[in-house]
């Protein structure tokens, strides 16, 4: 990174309550957020509800008012339809053409990162390194990860049309939405509640460490996962394109995807 994004820019007070300013930057935290926040809602209500197969307990059974598959189709539907009406792109330039080959790069590295450690080649190669890799690099912590033999994303359970929706959900969907809100929001919002006023080319140590670290903490393959956030993060500073990074989670959701289907590799998923 050159000196004009490394050097870190002077933060002020942010504006007063119901200023227009703050005003401002409270609409803009909305359109970058509340997709985001609807994709997670919906789960969570739909858990404790306990209104799809997986959401049942001990105690409490399943309403079964809704499939998992249909579920998540409900979900990347309403939060595409919430993104296009928000629009938090309109807050950033263009999508630079260079960045697309690099982007498709990072997004295909991220993906072999990602399931590296649990192909048989791995497990074959260092069986204790996978071993302990499974137990504490992915949750639930001190519990070896074992293959799932059923999900409800199969297409033997859902239907080839709902594993595909699946599919485009991850890449397409969740994909651009989680950049708008984990790069293009919260890695500026953690310094300032005016993140508008920051450029994104800046490079703010706390910021991204942090910001990296609860986007791996979010995800089962929570190792692997802040890795994913630290490489996202640098990719999105260093070329300044919201864009772009979105093509690199586009493309490693896509090929993930792709390879759970063909595989059977329903952890993943």
């Amino acid at each position: 990174m050159d000196e004009q994004n490394t050097a870190e820019q002077a933060v002020g007070a942010p504006a007063p309550k119901n200023s227009p300013k703050a005003r401002m930057m409270t609409r803009a935290a909305v359109r970058h957020a509340a997709p985001f926040f609807l994709w997670i809602g919906i789960l969570m209500i739909a858990q404790m509800m306990h209104l799809s197969e997986t959401s049942a307990t001990e105690d409490i059974g399943s309403l079964n008012l809704i499939s998992d598959a249909s579920l998540y189709a409900l979900r990347a539907v309403l939060c595409t339809v919430v993104f296009l009406l928000l629009r938090p792109w309109k807050f950033y330039g263009p999508l630079v053409r260079r960045n697309v080959l690099p982007a498709l790069g990072l997004g295909a590295a991220v993906f072999v990162l990602w399931i590296f450690f649990e192909t048989p080649f791995f497990k074959g190669l260092l069986p204790g390194v996978a071993t302990a890799y499974e137990t504490w690099c992915v949750m639930p912590f001190g519990k070896l990860r074992e293959p799932l033999g059923y999900t409800p994303y199969a297409p033997a359970v859902c239907g080839w049309a709902l594993s595909l929706v699946r599919l485009a959900g991850s890449a397409l969907v969740i994909a651009v939405i989680e950049e708008f809100f984990w790069r293009g929001y919260l890695l500026r919002t953690v310094r300032t509640p005016d993140f508008l006023d920051i450029d994104i080319g800046e490079f703010h140590l706390p910021s991204f460490l942090i910001v990296a670290a609860v986007f791996g903490l979010e995800h089962a393959e929570w190792a692997v996962g802040i890795l994913t956030g630290l490489a996202y993060g640098w990719f999105y500073i260093r070329t300044r394109d919201v864009w772009a990074v979105a093509i690199a989670h586009v493309a490693t959701n896509l090929l993930l995807g792709v390879y759970v289907l063909a595989t059977g590799s329903w952890q993943f998923w």
